[in-house]
């Protein structure tokens, strides 16, 4: 391993494969900082397809839609079920009127002309009433968690990209049945990239996360990138006597993911050893 003192760092410049010394860092390759495959959770034909290979889409952007005809037709069922409160008014009128009722018998049993027991069943219609509108309460209750289960239903006929990236294929196209869990899209975020470098063990001694690195990419006109350690990992390569280092830099130029890159680290020494 070479190193050389620049200012408290130590630009530690390793080969990855087997930790021999070599100028101009280790090798690892660029990866999609995100990729996404999309996928319907249920069988359906695809009824518009608004995304092209090569577009780039914002989060949330829709991408395809299957055919959801019947399923906005029962969420308009429910949504009537949902907000209609007539069944609860009616069962509290009702309520009202019993207790009125009540009042009227009880008044004239003290003037002795009603007896005990039509006081006694009319105070339990009372009661009876009181649990109707109790039960028509719940029953609304429950027309509105239909209502959302179905709009969440609706949801599921359509994908949106988790995601601002790249539509890097479409395996589908507009009119045709997919099944459930059959790929549909991939949609991939290459700004930033990741590249998991496999430093030896000693040289990874001391990177944490945060720590600088610089991302050198091929060709004779390579552009140097200055990034940053965004993980380190737990677990070691016994039989490569390396940790995976995962870097994260930025890519606005847009070059594709998979190339072959060097990428330096600089460490401060005096940090603690694990």
């Amino acid at each position: 391993m070479r190193s050389c003192s620049l200012s408290g760092l130590v630009v530690l410049m390793v080969a990855g494969a087997v930790g021999a010394a070599q100028p101009g860092g280790i090798e690892a390759v660029t990866r999609p900082s995100s990729d996404v495959m999309l996928k319907f959770v249920q069988s359906g034909r695809l009824v518009s397809v608004d995304v092209a290979q090569g577009d780039r889409v914002a989060e949330g952007d829709a991408l395809v839609r299957l055919d959801d005809a019947v399923e906005r037709l029962e969420l308009e069922r429910l949504k009537a079920a949902a907000e209609n409160r007539v069944h609860v008014e009616a069962a509290e009128a009702q309520v009202v009127q019993r207790k009125a009722d009540l009042r009227k018998l009880e008044w004239a049993g003290q003037k002795g002309a009603a007896t005990e027991w039509e006081i006694e069943h009319a105070r339990l219609d009372v009661t009876i009433g009181e649990l109707s509108v109790a039960k028509a309460e719940f029953d609304h209750v429950q027309a509105g968690r239909e209502y959302a289960r179905a709009k969440a239903a609706l949801e599921r006929m359509r994908l949106v990209s988790p995601i601002s990236g790249v539509v890097e294929w479409l395996f589908v196209e507009e009119g045709e049945a997919v099944q459930a869990l059959e790929e549909v899209v991939r949609v991939v975020r290459v700004d930033p990239l990741w590249i998991d470098v496999p430093v030896p063990l000693e040289a990874a001694r001391g990177l944490a996360k945060g720590a600088a690195a610089t991302v050198r990419f091929p060709g004779p006109k390579g552009k140097t990138v200055r990034g940053q350690v965004v993980h380190v990992s737990s677990v070691a390569d016994a039989a490569a006597e390396t940790l995976t280092v995962r870097v994260e830099a930025p890519n606005r130029s847009g070059r594709p993911a998979g190339e072959r890159v060097r990428v330096e680290f600089a460490q401060d020494t005096g940090g603690p050893e694990s």
